[in-house]
C-alpha cells in the first residue's frame, strides 16, 4: 500500500456556537471561539490517498487531478469565507476542527475515488487549525 498526500491551505472565519444551547453555555463551552464577531484561522489541509499504482501510469492518483479536486471542493467554497454562513456543505455544522475534517472528507470522497479509477481510495483528511491543533479523519482505518 502506498500513501500519497497533497497539502493545501486556506484562510477562513468561524464561530463555535450551538444555537440549541444558552449563550452562557456557549461562552463557557467554547470560550473566545464563541466570539459573536467571529475569528479566523490559517488552515492547512492534507488529503491522503492510499492504494497501488496504476500499471499504465505509475500513479496512485494524478497529483494534478487531486490538486484540482481539493481546489474545487474545499478551497473555492471555503477560502476567505465565513464557514458558518457561506459554505453550503457546512450548513448546520458547528465548525470545530473535528466536524470540519469529517465534512471535508465527505466532500472529497466521491471525486477522489473516481479519479483513482479503482486502484486507490481516499484514505484520510488532516486539518491543521493551528500548528498545535490538528484533527484527522480516517473512517476506513481500524483502531
Amino acid at each position: 500500500m502506498i500513501f500519497v498526500t497533497r497539502k493545501a491551505h486556506f484562510n477562513a472565519a468561524h464561530r463555535l456556537h450551538n444555537p440549541g444551547k444558552s449563550d452562557e453555555w456557549n461562552e463557557e463551552t467554547f470560550g473566545k471561539c464563541n466570539n459573536p464577531n467571529w475569528h479566523g484561522h490559517n488552515y492547512v489541509i492534507e488529503v491522503t490517498v492510499a492504494g497501488e499504482p496504476n500499471p499504465e501510469t505509475g500513479y496512485v492518483i494524478d497529483l494534478g487531478r487531486l490538486k484540482s479536486i481539493i481546489n474545487d471542493r474545499i478551497l473555492e467554497p471555503c477560502d476567505h469565507k465565513n464557514l458558518n454562513l457561506e459554505v453550503g456543505f457546512l450548513e448546520g455544522v458547528i465548525p470545530t476542527s473535528e466536524n470540519l475534517v469529517k465534512a471535508f472528507f465527505e466532500e472529497l470522497e466521491e471525486d477522489v475515488n473516481e479519479a483513482t479509477q479503482g486502484n486507490s481510495t481516499l484514505y484520510s483528511v488532516k486539518l491543521y487549525e493551528t500548528e498545535r491543533n490538528i484533527a484527522e479523519y480516517c473512517p476506513n482505518r481500524a483502531l
